[in-house]
């Protein structure tokens, strides 16, 4: 064991031990009442907080199956109730909420944070004067009631002013009554033992009101001094978006970066590559060759803009990525969806979750792809893919969670480095034209497990342990462009071949702690992190370029393929350890004034090893991020904030003395605001920021070979993002983003004042939707949606532009009982565009045309 991992097992165990022990004390009982409890069923995917707290049902409770095909579709298409008439009378424990009906209700409740929700199946609110019901302060202890439709169901919520509430459910003659009680303080501590690292309770479909991505503790959005961005479940079901690309087209100072030929997800954020910087659950997902990141079994994805090493370590300072994934339900949900579309495409999905012992202590979550198709391009190669996500949580007690979740991928699909340019833009050819071969391919195998220990050891203190191992083989041999002729059109090209291998484990313990000191109120955050990643390349670039072939009137030729058993290459290795420790306050000042301050500081050991001349590099680097920001609101919707923050990543780069240069640096300043309107049902912010990255290696005039740490490289904008329900089944989620980057130093090369590439200086995007909610029609839903990305730089050099373009999508559905039915059409209007270029002049991926997508899916 290495000095770094005894640094990292020891501040791990103090950091356990800071809050003392504490008395175990038995699990508590499960609260659920209700007429009868029956899983959600408004057809988006269950999520964990919807179903936590239903008891478990008795075996003579359990209604015998059909029998037959008729009784079984007439179970389906059972009809929907209709609540006319909403009562409420003020009792001695509380409320009562009576609900008038002419049909039988079926109801189940669970509790989210201080609200007790209770959901009704295959019910609509027909109310006389309005579409919901709201009565604020009705009683003493209860803040709110509320009376809403969702769908095919009608969602009652009852939030106590310090504690959620209790409530018995009886169903009376034409009615359901449900005689609540306020809850008390403990209570609600009780229910609230457990804070997942990464949370946020969805309120609506849209909106997500809390996260911890930036702060490590769940915290309101409005109450973060930063821009951050939720695209939830809901978003990425209507639109279809199977890769995080098409997610991303939602987010502001988002763009689409390389792909080695759609292969691997690559992106920058605020102009600066983010590729290896994303997030599973708050673990990073290493870099290096991993397959498409699959978007089945995510709640939600979070990106948070600017410097983030003051939690997260070594990064860019654009931003990170983290992918929240579902979670188990404690009552049965089982789910299937087959979609079939353009080129082939052939995707069935499985997701089945539910308790696996009578107490509900022992819950579990499956989710499984098998995907098959044709890249859009000529040869029409084929694409394989299978994913499959298990997830184990077990309450140990009522204040410890074990979580233990694993995926797999299998993917195999071909290797295309699209186009070439010609002069100043891509070259004048078909879309689909490709000059690789038939048999390039890229397969990939990758392997995930970790864990996620949480323990409370009193009302104020708590401590989260987790771990994750990741293992990536990959392998790929393709022909690619090598020279471009521009005037005659002849390209000659190489074979190429890659057999990476990744191996690396994260380990973090992390203690939060709430505490006043007078007035002020404290969230502090402690903890340490240490990763290790392990990479071996066998890389072979094809000797002189060859098989020549004119873009502009190719003639294609069986070209004599060699196999990957003929390259007999050593390949280097690259070893890196890291620790890190960070530091973190949360200060609430005043009522509307919070301070956040924090830094972290970063151990780094890397070392580079060629296995032909056994050599070895090492590179050592201690570093300090520093991050401060404060949020002012002087309104509860409103609020207004300013941060300061830096990053740092390793520099590659090497002076004459034989020494690497310092880490690359980023710093950015940010100011923003953020607001909740119209009564929370819209979601805002705007930020602007500037953003520096310096410590750049240059060439070194008097050593040429070597390196001055003197290039910088800016970036400054404007972002605008909003999402939300406009009206009841009416979403919007829109963005703008402003992005103005450059060079500023390059030790007086012709790089100088060129604009960074794949970063377009001006992006929007509009999705709106719209269900409707009552009626014949009711379930039938309409989707559409338009991303305009500017025109980029090409390359380094801005010797080339990809062109702007305008790209519209529409979406048809339709939900009736448990189903539901949709279509999806990307490029509506079969337009040509350019996604990115791979960071050359003859690598350019072109842009998909129209593409259709049905899907059915069913759920119970």
């Amino acid at each position: 064991m290495n000095q770094l991992q005894q640094l990292t097992w020891a501040v791990g165990a103090v950091l356990l031990l800071m809050a003392g022990p504490t008395r175990a004390e038995p699990a508590p009982e499960t609260e659920s009442q209700g007429a009868s409890l029956v899983t959600d069923t408004s057809l988006g995917k269950a999520t964990a907080q919807e179903s936590e707290a239903a008891a478990p049902l008795l075996l003579s409770q359990v209604e015998q199956p059909a029998t037959t095909v008729d009784e079984w579709w007439a179970e389906i298409a059972q009809a929907t109730a209709q609540i006319t008439a909403v009562q409420l009378n003020t009792t001695a424990d509380g409320v009562e909420v009576v609900l008038a009906t002419s049909a039988e209700l079926t109801a189940s409740s669970s509790v989210v944070g201080n609200a007790l929700i209770v959901d009704i199946a295959n019910a609509t609110l027909a109310l006389p004067d309005g579409e919901e019901f709201q009565a604020t302060s009705p009683a003493e202890g209860i803040a709110l009631v509320s009376v809403t439709p969702l769908g095919d169901s009608v969602r009652v919520a009852i939030t106590g002013a310090e504690a959620p509430p209790t409530a018995a459910i009886n169903a009376a003659a034409q009615s359901l009554v449900l005689s609540v009680a306020r809850g008390t303080a403990t209570a609600a501590s009780d229910e609230d033992a457990i804070q997942v690292v990464v949370t946020g309770e969805q309120e609506n479909g849209y909106i997500v009101d809390s996260t911890s991505t930036a702060t490590r503790t769940d915290t309101p959005i409005l109450e973060i001094p930063g821009s951050i961005q939720v695209i939830p479940r809901q978003v990425i079901e209507e639109q279809n978006a199977l890769r995080l690309p098409d997610i991303f087209r939602n987010v502001s100072g988002v763009a689409e970066e390389g792909g080695f030929g759609d292969t691997l997800d690559q992106f920058n954020i605020r102009g600066f590559a983010a590729t290896s910087q994303v997030f599973r659950n708050g673990i990073r997902v290493p870099d290096g060759f991993a397959p498409l990141i699959e978007t089945e079994n995510l709640e939600r994805v979070e990106i948070l803009k600017g410097p983030a090493s003051v939690l997260y370590g070594a990064l860019e300072p654009g931003g990170i990525i983290n992918l929240v994934t579902e979670q188990p339900l404690a009552d049965p949900y089982y789910a299937a969806s087959l979609s079939l579309g353009s080129f082939g495409l052939v995707r069935p999905t499985f997701d089945i979750s539910g308790p696996l012992n009578e107490s509900k202590t022992v819950l579990y979550r499956l989710n499984g792809v098998y995907e098959r198709g044709e890249r859009w391009r000529d040869f029409n190669t084929d694409i394989e893919r299978v994913f499959v996500s298990p997830v184990i949580t077990w309450q140990i007690g009522d204040r410890t969670n074990l979580t233990i979740d694993g995926e797999y991928v299998n993917d195999e699909r071909p290797v295309d480095r699209g186009i070439p340019a010609v002069g100043e833009r891509p070259a004048d050819i078909p879309l689909d034209r490709v000059f690789g071969d038939p048999d390039d391919f890229v397969r990939t195998e990758s392997y995930s497990i970790g864990y996620q220990l949480e323990h409370e050891f009193n009302d104020n203190w708590r401590a989260r342990n987790a771990f994750r191992y990741l293992q990536t083989d990959s392998i790929n041999l393709r022909l690619e462009p090598a020279t471009l002729n521009e005037e005659t059109g002849i390209l000659t090209r190489r074979f190429n071949f890659n057999d990476p291998l990744e191996e690396s484990y994260v380990l973090q313990t992390d203690v939060v702690g709430e505490f006043n000191t007078g007035s002020i109120e404290h969230t502090l955050l402690a903890g340490i992190e240490y990763t290790h990643q392990y990479q071996h390349f066998e890389t072979f670039f094809g000797g002189a370029p060859f098989a020549p072939i004119n873009i502009f009137e190719p003639v294609f030729e069986e070209i004599d393929r060699p196999s990957p058993s003929d390259f007999n290459i050593p390949g280097f290795d690259i070893i890196s350890d890291s620790v890190g420790l960070f530091l973190q306050d949360q200060i609430d000042i005043t009522d509307n004034l919070i301070l956040l301050a924090g830094g972290r500081f970063d151990f780094l050991d890397q070392q580079s090893i060629d296995l032909e001349s056994d050599t070895a590099t090492s590179q050592y680097e201690e570093a300090f991020s520093p991050r401060v920001g404060l949020v002012y609101q002087p309104i509860e919707d409103l609020s207004l904030y300013a941060s300061f923050s830096r990053s740092l990543v390793l520099n590659g780069a090497v002076q004459a003395d034989g020494s690497f240069l310092e880490p690359i640096r980023g710093t950015q300043y940010e100011i923003g605001i953020k607001g909740e309107l119209f009564d929370g049902a819209l979601l805002a912010t705007l930020a602007a920021y500037n953003i520096t990255r310096t410590n750049i290696g240059v060439p070194d005039p008097n050593n040429p070979d070597f390196s001055i740490p003197t290039g910088e490289q800016r970036s400054r904008g404007i972002e605008l993002d909003v999402l939300g329900e406009i009206s009841s089944g009416w979403n919007v989620i829109a963005s703008f983003s402003y992005l103005d980057t450059e060079v500023t130093e390059d030790g007086g090369s012709p790089l100088e004042g060129n604009r960074l590439f794949n970063v377009p200086k001006y992006t929007a995007s509009l999705w709106t939707s719209y269900e409707i909610q009552s009626g014949d029609f009711q379930g039938l839903g309409f989707g559409a949606g338009v991303f305009y990305v500017g025109d980029r730089e090409g390359d380094a050099a801005n010797t080339f532009k990809l062109p702007s373009y305008l790209r519209t999508d529409a979406a048809l559905y339709y939900r009736r009982d448990n189903w539901r039915l949709a279509l999806n059409v990307r490029n509506l209007f079969d337009v040509n565009y350019y996604e990115s270029s791979n960071f050359s002049r003859l690598r350019i991926e072109p842009g998909a045309p129209r593409t259709l997508v049905g899907t059915v899916s069913v759920e119970f």
